[in-house]
């Protein structure tokens, strides 16, 4: 399963930088507005602890864990919806992937620039969010229109479609994301919403990028940083703050390193483990395990799967000649030491085709 998260944000605010530092892939960073034309792509791997347990217990010869894709995505100005600063390049960068890191930069440092002059994450994030919106508005003004010949000859499919229209065009009109109304369409309509593919539909995940041995607007005495609190809250937007140059700059270091350095330099925010795992949740994913000798691995699949789409992750025959799962959590196998104990323990459940797999199941599939 490839999924992807595509890291955006106005120009400077340390997108590469974050980028380099979760996929340890050199991209241009350097001090100066669309140094980053052509996204790149990194594969990062997905922090499980319960993995790394497993694989130790079955004495495992090869560990593989799961991975998602993230995109680094040039900068965005205003009126990017309108072709500025490459605007539908890059826009269209970001139609091709299935969530949205945000990054906005909560430092103040002169050094850098910022082209809007100050540092402001709150504007900042809502010039963003606005040339989105505008981009989608432009997609739904052109589908109302190419869709009125198939509304006039009564098509079912262009009646649910001008349905799904006037929904977003309400939702945008307000300065508001689709994806904070998905509850408000039908799975019929859903699936046209998915067909039009729109930037605000995707789920988003905003990264407060902060200097941790700089000025930074995290105070309890900023009112900038209070008035971008109560925006998230209002708005029920989900957020990080991240270091991004100190995680870059800790690449090399072993893990108990790491900690103790941002320790010794009072660095209060997320790691980089945290937010890749935001991240896959973000995109709806959950890992379920199978364990053996010659292999220990994890699988991706979407929250809700049940165990024979779950198993096609796999292979095809897993789905389509499923006949039932052996089914243990992680938790538990381990804590038994493993399947033989398991069995002798009755723990291990055979579950059918209706069983929805949970996060951290081990799975061995029968077909």
């Amino acid at each position: 399963m490839s999924l992807k998260i595509g890291i955006v944000g106005l120009p400077n605010v340390g997108k590469s930088t974050l980028f380099n530092a979760l996929t340890k892939k050199q991209v241009d960073a350097e001090n100066y507005p669309f140094c980053t034309i052509d996204p790149s792509v990194g594969i990062v791997e997905v922090p499980d602890r319960r993995l790394d347990d497993l694989a130790e217990m079955a004495q495992t010869e090869k560990k593989i864990p799961a991975v998602i894709e993230f995109v680094d995505i040039a900068g965005l100005v205003r009126g990017a919806s309108r072709g500025e600063g490459m605007g539908n390049a890059f826009l269209s960068n970001i139609r091709d992937v299935d969530a949205i890191l945000h990054v906005s930069r909560i430092f103040n440092d002169p050094e850098i620039i910022h082209v809007e002059g100050r540092t402001d994450p709150k504007t900042d994030i809502e010039i963003i969010n606005l040339e989105l919106i505008e981009a989608d508005r432009q997609v739904v003004e052109k589908r109302k229109e190419s869709n009125q010949k198939d509304l006039r000859k009564g098509s079912k499919e262009a009646k649910i479609l001008e349905g799904v229209l006037q929904k977003v065009e309400k939702i945008l009109a307000d300065g508001k994301f689709v994806s904070q109304f998905l509850d408000n369409f039908s799975e019929e309509e859903k699936k046209e919403l998915r067909k039009l593919q729109l930037l605000t539909s995707k789920p988003v995940l905003y990264a407060l990028n902060k200097d941790s041995t700089g000025d930074n607007i995290d105070g309890e005495e900023s009112d900038d940083w209070e008035e971008l609190m109560n925006y998230f809250r209002e708005n029920n937007f989900s957020y990080i703050v991240i270091d991004g140059k100190t995680e870059h700059e800790l690449n090399e270091f072993e893990e108990d390193e790491k900690a103790l350095y941002k320790e010794e330099m009072g660095s209060h925010t997320d790691g980089l483990d945290v937010l890749i795992r935001k991240s896959y949740e973000l995109l709806g994913l959950i890992s379920y395990f199978t364990v053996g000798k010659a292999e220990t691995r994890a699988w991706t699949v979407k929250k809700g799967s049940t165990a024979p789409v779950a198993g096609k992750a796999i292979h095809n025959d897993f789905e389509k000649k499923f006949i039932r799962a052996e089914v243990i959590s992680a938790q538990d196998l381990l804590a038994l030491g493993g399947k033989k104990e398991a069995r002798e323990r009755g723990m291990l459940r055979m579950e059918g085709k209706d069983y929805i797999v949970q996060d951290g199941d081990v799975i061995e599939f029968h077909i």
